[in-house]
This record gives structure tokens, C-alpha cells and sequence, in this order.
């Protein structure tokens, strides 16, 4: 539909995406940073604090759930606005809130906001990779993870250089809105979808087989990946026995693993196709996570970790790609679905790997992390074959 645009449109609009995606993960990253400031300014108990993170995730997947046939019909440009700007100025009012029940509303609606940015940024993203007629998704989750990286570095070096919490995360917020009116305009202009359409794939996308069987693959994906974020640096530091410097740097490696593969996971898809891209991202992810299990001395475990990093980098950039292509139903609608049950997995995952290694051990619990890259690895590349994606 947008084949017809100039070349330099297109590649405009590449670029455009890239930025918005490059401050998702900022944003995403700065919240990342000022949870523990949340948690002092309010004088939290791990009980309230888990709620604060839960009225992100809660607004979040309210979002997902609700927010995919309007974006639909409004556009990838309005909804990428709306949501960023939503995102942005709750925001800079998270440290700024008098009250705790107040911040739980503020931090509900910068989940609302950073959700519907989310689903409309991969639906823009879905529709440049079709003008483009070649792989991006992954390099433009890269921008995300690069982001995020540049979010936290960025954040722990203003903090201690004196900067104000509040005035870090206000700055932060005002830069990515600045970034977002810049890029918006070069974004793809919308193609509208008839309102008839948006409400038959509305009803489709619950019954669409394609999309729960996707979905389950991104749960199973971000359960890997969530408990990556939250247990790395304990196991390192509990059953490793590192340092808390080398601990901290086994997070680092799993960044720095994910950011690699995301930009080289287009060329690998562009030249193997999507299912034997999952294929061999699943089976690198579980070499690594054995790898950390069997042999835990300082050398083996980062090395696994930055596998896990390579091998879990390109799930969601082409599941969400197959998701944008389900027969149907509209990209967004399909994105949110998938997004949504991903999310849940987000969520699940460090929560489940914590149960298991509270009954048993956490090198017990991780091994949930190495059955779930094993379960994609066997079942993946025949979701996708026969999706033909």
C-alpha cells in the first residue's frame, strides 16, 4: 500500500520509526532507574512497591487490551502521539506526586501511554518493513534496547553528578517528547481501515488460531526473558559467587547479547526466513542457559548469559512481524493480542522462576528459563512454516 511513496519517503520514515523506538526504551529504561526513588520517597514496603509495578503493568495490558481497534482506525501517527505523549508528561509527574494514591493513577496512565506507543510504534514498524519490502523489525528493537541502555547509563551518570531525581526524569521526558514532534511528521501517512472491517477483525483477533498460537510463543519467549532481567545478577552473585561489580556486569551481558542480535537478526531473516531464524535463536538460547547451569564459574555463566542475549533478541521483533501479517485482522489488533499475552509472560516469568527456587533452588528455577527456550526451538519453526511467515 505505501510501495508507491517515493524511496526517500520510505527510508524517512525508517528512520523516524528508529527514533521513536530509541526513546520507548529510553523512557522505559529511566522508570527502570527510579524505581528504587519511588520506593525512599514514599518510604515503601516491598508489598506497596510491588503494587506501584503492578499499576504499570496493569495500565499496560488494559491498553492491549482495549486500545488495538482504535489505533486501527485512528493511525499509527495519532496513536504513536497520543500514547508517547501520555507516557511523557506522566512521567515527569511520577516523582513529583504528592500522594501515594495519586502516583498509583500516574503510573497506571504512563502504562496506558507506554503500551499504546508500544502496539502503534510495531504496527508503523510492520508497515515501513512492507514498504521497504525487506527486514527492519529487529534493527528497530534494537533501537529499543540501545535506548534503554543509553536511558540507564545516562540516568546513574546525572544522579551522580547531583541532578534531582525529579528534574532527571522531567529532562528525560522533555527530550523524548521533543524527539517524538520531530519524528511523528516523517512517520507513513495512514491508511484508514473501514470501520466495518475494524469491527470484524475486532471479533476475529479473539478466534484467530494464528494469533493465540503466536501469543503462546511470545509468553513462553518474555517468561525466558523477564526472569533473565530479575535473576541474572542473584544467580551470579548467589551461586556464582561473584562480586557485586561482576554480578551487575552478567546484566550487561545479556543487554549487550540482546542489542547484537537485534542488529543482525534482520540480514539472518531477510537470507533464512523466520522459522529458521526462531530456530536457532531458541536452540543458541538454551545452549547458553545450560551452559550458565552446568559449568557456574564467572567465565561459563556470562558467556551463557550473553547467548541467552543473542538467542532471546529476535523473538519478539519477528513474532510481532508475523503478527502484523495475520490474515484478517488488522496489524494493530493482531500486535495488541500477541503484545498482550507477551506481556503476561513478562510478568510471570521472574514470579515463576522465584516459586520454583523458593521450593527447591534457583538453578532449579532457572532451568524453567532453558525448558522454555527448548519448547520454542521444538515448536516455533512449525508455527511459522505453516503461518507461511
Amino acid at each position: 500500500m505505501h510501495h508507491s511513496l517515493p524511496y526517500a519517503t520510505r527510508v524517512r520514515a525508517r528512520y523516524a520509526t528508529m527514533a521513536i523506538f530509541f526513546i520507548a526504551g529510553m523512557m522505559y529504561a529511566t522508570w527502570g532507574v527510579h524505581v528504587p526513588t519511588v520506593r525512599d520517597r514514599f518510604s515503601l514496603s516491598p508489598g506497596m512497591l510491588s503494587l506501584a509495578l503492578f499499576a504499570v503493568a496493569g495500565g499496560s495490558i488494559f491498553a492491549m487490551l482495549t486500545a488495538g481497534s482504535w489505533i486501527a482506525r485512528a493511525g499509527t501517527r495519532t496513536a504513536s502521539m497520543t500514547g508517547g505523549i501520555l507516557m511523557m508528561v506522566c512521567g515527569a509527574l511520577v516523582l513529583v506526586t504528592p500522594w501515594f494514591w495519586l502516583l498509583l493513577l500516574v503510573l497506571a496512565l504512563f502504562g496506558f501511554g507506554m503500551a499504546t506507543l508500544d502496539v502503534a510504534m510495531n504496527a508503523e514498524a510492520s508497515a515501513v518493513e512492507e514498504a521497504l519490502d525487506r527486514p527492519i523489525m529487529s534493527s528497530l528493537h534494537g533501537m529499543f534496547s540501545i535506548g534503554g541502555m543509553a536511558g540507564a547509563a545516562a540516568g546513574g551518570a546525572l544522579l551522580a553528578h547531583g541532578l534531582a531525581p525529579a528534574a532527571h526524569f522531567a529532562l528525560a521526558s522533555g527530550v523524548s517528547l521533543l524527539v517524538l514532534l520531530v519524528s511523528i511528521p516523517a512517520t507513513l501517512p495512514h491508511v484508514p481501515h473501514h470501520d466495518e472491517h475494524a469491527k470484524a477483525s475486532s471479533s476475529k483477533r479473539w478466534r484467530s488460531g494464528a494469533l493465540w498460537a503466536l501469543g503462546g510463543l511470545a509468553l513462553i519467549a518474555l517468561i525466558a526473558e523477564g526472569a533473565m532481567y530479575d535473576w541474572a545478577t542473584v544467580y551470579m552473585r548467589d551461586v556464582v559467587q561473584a562480586t557485586p561489580s561482576v554480578s551487575s556486569a552478567a546484566y550487561a551481558a545479556f543487554s549487550g547479547g540482546m542489542a547484537a542480535g537485534r542488529f543482525g537478526g534482520d540480514a539472518v531473516r531477510a537470507r533464512f526466513g523466520a522459522p529458521q531464524l526462531i530456530f536457532g535463536s531458541a536452540g543458541l538460547a538454551f545452549v547458553g542457559m545450560v551452559m550458565a547451569l552446568v559449568l557456574p564459574n564467572t567465565v561459563f555463566t556470562m558467556t551463557g548469559f550473553t547467548l541467552m542475549g543473542l538467542g532471546l533478541a529476535n523473538m519478539m521483533p519477528v513474532l510481532f512481524a508475523a503478527a502484523a501479517r495475520v490474515e484478517g485482522v488488522t496489524p494493530a489488533e493482531g500486535l495488541a493480542q500477541v503484545a498482550g499475552l507477551a506481556y503476561f509472560g513478562l510478568l510471570l516469568g521472574p514470579v515463576l522462576i522465584g516459586g520454583v527456587a523458593q521450593v527447591t533452588s534457583l538453578p532449579i528455577g532457572l532451568c524453567v528459563v532453558a525448558a522454555c527456550c527448548a519448547i520454542i526451538t521444538l515448536i516455533g519453526p512449525k508455527i511459522l512454516r505453516r503461518l507461511k511467515i
